[in-house]
């Protein structure tokens, strides 16, 4: 076919061959579209894919190697590689080759990042978020949360990490007289605390590194601070690593929430929030079981100086290791997606509606209540996975199930069978208390700490079925056919 002649110029620009017509190249050559002032008018792809025809409306002249004969055959004069997963020696043969077929070649390494980073990131905004829940976003008020906040001392556990990160931003908007950014790492934060205030200068004392597990380090930050409201999101949330590690999972969401919850109390904290997750409703991980003992010492502090609250999650879309980012990773590399269950149902929501949900119940907790955000009907993911596939204009995707893991339940839900629901003054947020507190827990969380400590994984799990009658630890999964991979839960 005459290749030139088809692809006549019908815009002004350089007739460019793009090299890959993966992910990155088929954005690429939209984004070149969309904006004719870069002076590069694409006119065909080379691929070393034999099955590839087409892409993005445009032909597929030839495999990498053939950039000579694809420039003679198209006018070619400029040539963009647009393979970010090549290794760097073969980027430069591929730009030796270019040029000694006499085009211009451009690699734009900063340019394809930028692109990546976007989809991974996934500018919700851009998508319509209904079609992807199966519902509207909801938006949480958070006037009372603004009144409480405004002039006073706020703590945000596990800054750096995505909904800490949300978190600080919002709180920031309602000026705070102070907003201690705390994590254990130290790049999260100052790039945090950069696209807050605007300066990257270090010097500010309130940027805090610590460990939460860290009881002494956490008593001079409390004693330094004397926050008025704490916001704990610090946690180790990757269920499949938990259920390897379960020990981990107990000093840091049992045993660094206990640390707060006490310092809380000891220093007059007047309000105090834990992020859990609706795994912890009738608990089947490791995961679910720390974060509802979490929310059991949560309690257990209720009827003193501090006011406790905890709030239940989904899954967040466009956290870091969400559904969309693995999703955007895998199409971004033209692999096929990964689920564990054609059958997995979750409950999702937005960065948005989750810090909306929190800054929600600071202002309405009375008696340690776990607030839960209505998120209406649980979402099947492969349905989510092809909504999303359609909204990038990919509408072709392979899916492999992998088969449910360890800890993993083919549908969540928000509430325990055991608790009951509870109207809030706010018409799409939910509440419920549970039965009372055991009178052996101190003694219990006592033999738990010693049992993590001593990295002793048998008595660590022994223990948390013993506190917990509706931990029902799932071993042997429902599966499907393939082999698992490490992704985030669900998929």
């Amino acid at each position: 076919m005459n290749w030139r002649r088809a692809s006549s110029a019908r815009s002004a620009g350089l007739p460019t061959l793009v090299l890959g017509a993966g992910h990155a190249g088929r954005a690429l050559v939209g984004a070149l579209r969309a904006a004719p002032g870069y002076g590069l008018r694409p006119v065909g792809f080379l691929d070393d894919n034999p099955r590839l025809r087409r892409a993005a409306w445009l032909p597929v002249v030839g495999r990498l190697d053939d950039v000579a004969t694809a420039a003679k055959a198209t006018g070619a004069r400029a040539a963009l590689v647009a393979i970010p997963s090549l290794s760097s020696s073969r980027i430069a043969q591929l730009i030796d080759r270019t040029l000694a077929a006499g085009l211009l070649v451009r690699h734009l390494p900063s340019f394809l990042a930028a692109v990546e980073r976007d989809m991974r990131l996934s500018d919700l905004r851009g998508v319509q978020i209904g079609d992807l829940l199966g519902r509207d976003e909801i938006h949480v008020s958070s006037q009372r949360a603004r009144s409480l906040i405004r002039g006073r001392r706020v703590l945000v556990t596990g800054a750096g990490g995505s909904i800490g990160a949300e978190l600080c931003r919002q709180i920031h908007r309602f000026e705070p007289s102070a907003l201690y950014l705390l994590d254990h790492d130290e790049s999260n934060l100052h790039g945090l605390h950069l696209e807050i205030t605007g300066s990257g200068v270090l010097d500010s004392n309130e940027i805090i590194i610590a460990d939460i597990r860290d009881r002494r380090r956490l008593e001079q930050v409390f004693t330094e601070t004397r926050p008025h409201i704490v916001f704990h999101a610090a946690a180790h949330k990757h269920l499949p690593l938990l259920e390897r590690h379960p020990c981990e999972g107990v000093k840091t969401n049992v045993g660094g929430t206990h640390h707060l919850v006490d310092l809380a109390v000891r220093h007059g904290t007047s309000r105090f929030v834990l992020i859990s997750t609706d795994k912890a409703a009738d608990p089947a991980s490791v995961l679910g079981a720390t974060k509802r003992l979490a929310e059991i010492v949560v309690q257990a502090a209720a009827g003193g100086p501090t006011c406790m609250a905890s709030v239940r999650f989904g899954n967040v879309l466009g956290s870091r290791g969400s559904l969309l980012s693995v999703l955007a990773d895998q199409l971004a590399k033209d692999q096929a997606i990964t689920i564990t269950h054609p059958e997995v149902t979750r409950f999702f929501m937005t960065v948005e509606e989750a810090v909306g949900l929190v800054l929600e119940a600071v202002a309405m907790a009375e008696y340690a209540e776990t607030f839960v955000l209505d998120m209406g009907d649980p979402v099947p993911i492969v349905d989510l996975v092809h909504k999303y596939a359609e909204a990038v204009h990919l509408p072709e995707v392979t899916i492999r199930f992998t088969g449910l893991r360890p800890g993993e339940k083919l549908n969540e839900k928000v509430f325990s069978d055991s608790e009951v629901r509870l109207r809030t003054a706010h018409p799409k947020v939910w509440a419920t208390r549970t039965s009372e507190v055991p009178p052996d827990l101190p003694a219990m969380l006592t033999r738990l700490y010693a049992a993590a400590d001593d990295n002793d994984e048998p008595a660590t799990l022994a223990l948390l079925q013993q506190m917990l009658p509706e931990y029902q630890r799932v071993l042997h999964p429902q599966t499907a056919a393939g082999v698992a991979g490490p992704y985030p839960d669900g998929f």
